[in-house]
């Protein structure tokens, strides 16, 4: 998994250096239309001129506010930049155009059969949020910038998840880390953490490097499920059942230990104040009172048998 991705981005560099090389060639060699091409565009203009009220609605185009146009005279775009928003001119004989969109995009990566790196076989799917940021790198450079980028999204979320342990890709931002793990283990779990968020990293990054070319700004990245086997849904239940259990039982007797301690304090406190004992044998009385029962229990403090029992 990892020299595939290191391949892939190697090959991303060469294809993006090979595309900038091509581009300067091009701009050096290209001086223009040429003399027949030039000959061509004023006859357009003069079948335009001619048929003046017919051909302006032929000529003048409009574009949206989140829409650009870019214009081919000839084969060739013109002033490589795109027209837009709003009104433009193109002659209906040399020219044409295409649309593109600049709003982001988002679209679903289909479930990816994926193995771990602790080797566990799971299914994860995600959402990927793109937008093109130069129309005419997505016109030019590839052939259709929306299904190479679906492509490209599930190759790369493969190779990089495959990188990963299974913690690091089931735990993900907006859970309780602490749901997953005691409090003896959130330094992993933390980890696990760290590792799904540099995994989210790692992808938008590689996407956004190899659709540079293509004229796309990947946004943002977000995985929307991981499906387990069902055996190893069992055993992690079971796993985080006894774990609980544990962290149960500790609390409970942390809990007795410090009621311990608590009556432990009380007693000697009572112990100073014989008449504090009474109050509390009072205060007893009244809550049980306080519940309506039958039976009424008074207790009997045993000092008040002692001078009986001395007579005897």
């Amino acid at each position: 998994m990892i020299s595939t991705t290191c391949s892939t981005t190697e090959m991303v560099t060469q294809g993006k250096l090979q595309i900038s090389n091509s581009d300067n060639v091009e701009d050096k060699s290209s001086g223009g239309l040429g003399c027949f091409g030039w000959i061509l565009v004023l006859i357009s203009l003069i079948i335009v001129a001619g048929t003046f009220p017919i051909t302006v609605f032929m000529c003048v185009k409009i574009v949206k506010e989140y829409e650009r146009a870019v214009i081919f005279r000839l084969g060739r775009i013109t002033d490589r930049k795109p027209k837009g928003p709003g009104l433009f001119f193109v002659l209906p004989c040399t020219d044409s155009f295409v649309k593109v969109d600049l709003r982001t995009i988002s679209f679903d990566i289909p479930p990816q059969e994926i193995l771990t790196k602790d080797s566990v076989t799971v299914a994860v799917d995600g959402v990927v949020y793109f937008r093109i940021h130069c129309p005419i790198s997505s016109v030019a450079n590839v052939s259709n910038a929306h299904t190479s980028t679906r492509l490209l999204a599930q190759t790369t979320l493969r190779n990089v998840l495959g990188t990963k342990n299974l913690a690091g890709t089931v735990i993900g931002p907006g859970r309780d880390i602490t749901q997953y793990a005691g409090e003896n283990d959130d330094c992993e779990c933390q980890k696990s953490f760290d590792d799904r968020l540099t995994g989210f990293n790692r992808v938008q990054e590689a996407l956004d490097d190899a659709t540079d070319a293509w004229g796309i700004k990947v946004e943002r990245v977000e995985i929307k499920d991981v499906k387990l086997p069902q055996q190893l849904q069992r055993a992690m239940a079971a796993e985080a059942e006894a774990s609980r259990e544990a962290r149960a039982k500790i609390i409970a007797a942390e809990g007795e230990m410090k009621a311990s301690r608590a009556l432990k304090e009380a007693s000697l406190v009572i112990a100073e104040s014989p008449s504090a004992l009474q109050l509390r044998y009072l205060q007893s009385l009244n809550s049980i009172a306080a519940e309506k029962n039958s039976t009424i229990i008074f207790p009997l403090p045993i000092d008040m048998l002692q001078g009986f029992m001395q007579r005897k």
